[in-house]
Parts: structure tokens; sequence; C-alpha cells
């Protein structure tokens, strides 16, 4: 089926990745070619304000997901915050989206899925095993870093004076949110045959955290230097920060893969596919300023 009239159907789509998939979709699909999902269909009432469809998809719930994706072509699985049991979970979607007769399912993988040294890999290699296995025809968006996940600390770091982290002087070439949601968007939309493709998807840019703090210290005009600590030293001082052990770890484990460069690519998929340059590191400094 063209692209043209295919039904589009973007799971978790009351999240902060999701949103703004269906926002950037709706600039060039009609909202009665839309259906957004999440857990709880009154998540999604601002969506349906606009014209798209909501249904009720729950990962863990298979009994939901029929229903959901019923007279849908394309189907955007954005990967379950729920560690440990994602891989399951996306089990559940990708058996529904074969029954239904899916003719493209989209992936948020990771950066380097195969080889990745990550922890948070795993899981996106065992959904990716299952894709492959299933028959369904799929593409594999492997998102590197958000710059968010950066930003998201500046108030903290502003007040301790400090970035921390446990990544040493590895590369990291992330990208904004919205640049990573274009990027599924315009798949999602695409004319072009994409069952098969494999895209890397990071900044054209890279950083270390130093300059990462260099950045946030030039635009605060506020003293910010990046404090470098062993994993477990990290891992420890985020929870006694008052974060959850697993979240704690995650990071943690993250950023001693980001010392390995993990988290950079430098093939520039993701500013090809959006047909402009990702965002800039300074731009998303500067945007979690003003906020």
């Amino acid at each position: 089926m063209s692209a043209h009239n295919s039904r589009i159907l973007v799971t978790g789509a009351n999240g902060q990745l999701g949103r703004l998939v269906i926002q950037t979709l709706l600039k060039t699909v009609a909202p009665a070619r839309l259906v957004a999902s999440a857990r709880r269909a009154d998540s999604l009432s601002e969506l349906s304000a606009l014209g798209v469809e909501v249904r009720v998809a729950d990962y863990a719930r298979p009994d939901t997901l029929a229903t959901a994706l019923a007279g849908i072509d394309r189907v955007l699985l954005i990967s379950s915050s729920e560690l440990g049991q994602r891989a399951v979970q996306h089990r559940n979607v990708i058996d529904a989206a074969r029954q239904a007769g899916v003719s493209l399912l989209a992936y948020t993988s990771v950066l380097h899925a195969d080889v990745s040294p990550l922890g948070l890999a795993e899981e996106h290699r065992q959904t990716e095993a299952a894709l492959a296995a299933s028959g369904l025809p799929h593409v594999l968006l492997r998102n590197g870093w958000y710059t968010e996940n950066y930003t998201a600390a500046l108030a903290s770091d502003l007040e301790h004076g400090a970035h921390f982290g446990s990544a040493g002087n590895g590369r990291i070439a992330s990208a904004s949110r919205l640049d990573y949601a274009e990027a599924a968007a315009a798949v999602l939309a695409s004319d072009d045959v994409q069952s098969g493709r494999v895209y890397e998807l990071a900044g054209d840019h890279s950083y270390t955290l130093a300059d990462f703090a260099a950045e946030a210290a030039k635009q605060s005009g506020r003293p910010v230097v990046y404090q470098d600590m062993p994993q477990a030293a990290y891992q420890a001082a985020l929870i006694a920060a008052g974060l959850p052990a697993p979240i704690a770890g995650l990071l943690a484990d993250s950023d001693a893969g980001a010392a390995r460069d993990a988290l950079f690519d430098a093939g520039h998929q993701l500013s090809t596919l959006i047909g402009r340059p990702t965002t800039p590191l300074a731009a998303t400094i500067a945007e979690a300023l003003a906020g």
C-alpha cells in the first residue's frame, strides 16, 4: 500500500518521543490516517482533539494489541521503558503485528545495537532477533543518545558547579529528541522501500562531557566543570541523589560505554534522513536554560 493511503500507528504516543513523532507526521499526513496508542486513552486526549484516532495498547497485555493494530499498515514500535521486561513486551507487539498483517514495523533500537557494549543494548538485540525471526517487514531505527539526557540535569549541574559522570574522554554524537522523532516520521511516511533497512542515527557533531560542561558554563555565565568518576562511584552518587537503583545503574553503565565511544557515530544518517543538520549541542543547552 502506498504511503499516501496507509494508516500509521505510533505506540507509546503519550511519551515524549511519541508525541513529537505524531506532531511531525501531522505536518504532512492527514489526521484521519494516524492512530496514537498508549496504555490509557485519556493520556492522549490532546491528540484526539487534533483528529488523531486514539486506541489502547499495553505491551504487557496482548489482548489489547489485536484491537489496537486492526486495519493498521505501518507501526512505530517505540521501545518500552520497563527495563528487564522490554524483550517480552516487544515480542507481544511483533506477534500481534504479524497476525494483523502489518506491512511495515519500525522499531526504535539503540545505536550499533548488534555490537554495543551498553547494558541496555541486550534487550534491543533480543527484539531485533525477534523481528528477524518473525518474517515481519521491518526497519530498525537505531537511535543514539538524546542530548536531553544530559540537559535534564542542567539545573543540578549549575547548583553544584559540576556535571558528574563516568564517560572519561569518550565522544558522544547525540542529537535532540525532535531530530529522532523527525527521522521516525520520515520513515513512516516514506514511499521508498524501508523494509530491511538499518539506520544508525546520531548527531552530526560529537563532544565530550568536558565539552558539555564548558558549553553550559559559557551560556549560563556560571562555573560548571566536568567531574569524572569511576562507574561504581557515579552509580552510588546517582542513588544517593534519589534515582532508583536500576535507573542509576543504567545511566552509569551508559556513561562507561560512552567512554568506549558506544555513543559515537560519524555516518550522518540522521541528518540525511531528516534533510537538515542535526540540532547542535549549544542549541539544546540554550533551550534547557531558557525553559
